[in-house]
């Protein structure tokens, strides 16, 4: 082969050896580290659930008597007082029935001064043996029976009486009127059920929210525990309660179990209304002045694209073979241990709704100390799967590694149209 042709296929694979090093080949995209320091702050868990508004005491005001509703003297939405008077029934048939017994007294009376007088002259007659003793007890019997029939007409005298006296219904207690169930000319019968009139809610200030809380999470609500809600027609107030009664009786619908929940809702400026649907939380667990790192802090681990970077040192002791969902295998072929979701226990107190955290298993985050991924054990509390409570293993001052991305992405943001919505951020600051 002729030296000329040697020459210039080495520098055709030279040349082309050089286009694909610039302009062919892939550059290896470099690693930006994102991470972010402790910080301090309020965290808390919590149950979602959802519930109707209601008044706190309501009554329901029917007649123990049929007839005829004559008057009504109260309507919705009327402020009532106790003993107020709310409607009237037509009292002709009852009246005629009072006069009736009247007049069965009258001649029952009439009836036992008679008997009274005879029993008198047989006794005397008996005394003299003017007459027999079965005449005489005759005259004590008839006396006896006159006695009573008085006492028996008198009973139906006042049982008449009593009916119509509830022809008349009044406020049994101080409220507003929810509802009203008939108008003047309608007839009520109270034959098996006392039909109703008026719904009295005792006061629409203080009203309450029946929560429906499913079965897995019922466990975790009890008595004094903080709650806020709100509702459709107000998206941008939110209200405020305290549970206040956990009912022990479940509700069943479509298979789903739910208790009936009840929390206190203040309603000073009465724009709570009954019936109004509540989107409800309910806190379970609440810290204040915690010090927080990001959930996600516990689930990053270093992989190989680091390792350029950074002198990735794994504690020691974390031997490789350990459990792959725990961790990944970093620098000197150990382990890296990473934290998983830990199993928060606290105690509560019924009265005062307070908690107390219980420290949970050992876990693990990634520090960066200079150009050194080094890892950290910790001790975690709460995990409200945005944030984790650090009880032991972190100050103010650490830099903790929370997760990675490429600079291809920045330099993609970069570019993207400004009328575009931006990519949110990974919630740290980058290294």
């Amino acid at each position: 082969m002729k030296p000329k042709r040697i020459i210039l296929i080495i520098v055709s694979v030279v040349v082309l050896g050089l286009v694909w090093y610039f302009f062919i080949r892939k550059k290896e995209k470099p690693v930006v580290l994102m991470s972010e320091s402790p910080t301090t702050g309020a965290i808390s868990t919590s149950v979602t659930a959802t519930g109707t508004i209601e008044p706190v005491d309501t009554v329901i005001v029917g007649t123990q008597v049929s007839g005829t509703l004559s008057a009504i003297y109260a309507d919705f939405n009327s402020v009532v007082k106790k003993g107020q008077l709310l409607a009237e029934l037509d009292k002709t048939l009852l009246q005629a029935t009072v006069d009736q017994n009247k007049a069965s007294v009258a001649q029952a009376i009439s009836t036992q001064i008679y008997q009274a007088a005879n029993f008198k002259r047989q006794k005397e007659l008996f005394a003299t043996g003017a007459i027999s003793k079965a005449d005489y007890d005759l005259a004590v019997n008839s006396q006896q029976v006159a006695v009573a029939n008085v006492n028996n007409v008198k009973a139906q005298l006042r049982a008449a009486e009593r009916n119509l006296s509830f022809t008349q219904i009044y406020s049994p207690i101080d409220g507003v009127v929810m509802g009203r169930s008939v108008s003047i000319g309608q007839t009520v019968a109270a034959s098996f059920s006392t039909p109703t009139i008026f719904t009295i809610a005792k006061d629409i200030t203080k009203m309450q929210v029946e929560a429906k809380v499913d079965e897995a999470d019922i466990g975790n609500v009890v008595k004094g525990q903080r709650a806020s809600f709100t509702v459709d027609a107000f998206l941008d107030d939110t209200f405020n309660g305290t549970v206040t009664e956990i009912r022990l009786q479940p509700k069943i619908s479509a298979n789903v179990v739910t208790y009936t929940t009840l929390i206190d809702a203040p309603n000073d400026d009465k724009k709570l209304k009954p019936g109004m649907t509540a989107n409800i939380i309910i806190y379970t667990k609440e810290i204040k002045d915690a010090m927080l790192i990001s959930a996600k802090a516990l689930k990053f681990s270093p992989d190989s694209s680091l390792s350029n970077q950074y002198q990735i040192i794994p504690i020691k002791g974390l031997k490789e073979g350990g459990s792959g969902k725990h961790g990944k295998k970093g620098k000197g072929g150990q382990m890296a241990k990473t934290g998983s979701k830990p199993d928060v226990k606290v105690k509560a107190t019924a009265e005062k709704g307070e908690t107390e955290t219980v420290a949970t298993p050992d876990t693990y985050v990634w520090l960066i100390q200079d150009k050194k991924l080094v890892q950290k054990k910790i001790t975690v509390g709460l995990n409200d799967n945005t944030h984790v409570q650090v009880l032991n293993g972190l100050n103010e001052n650490d830099v903790v590694a929370t997760g990675t991305e490429t600079a291809a992405v920045q330099t993609q943001a970069a570019a993207s149209s400004p009328f575009m919505p931006k990519r949110p951020g990974g919630g740290g600051k980058r290294r």
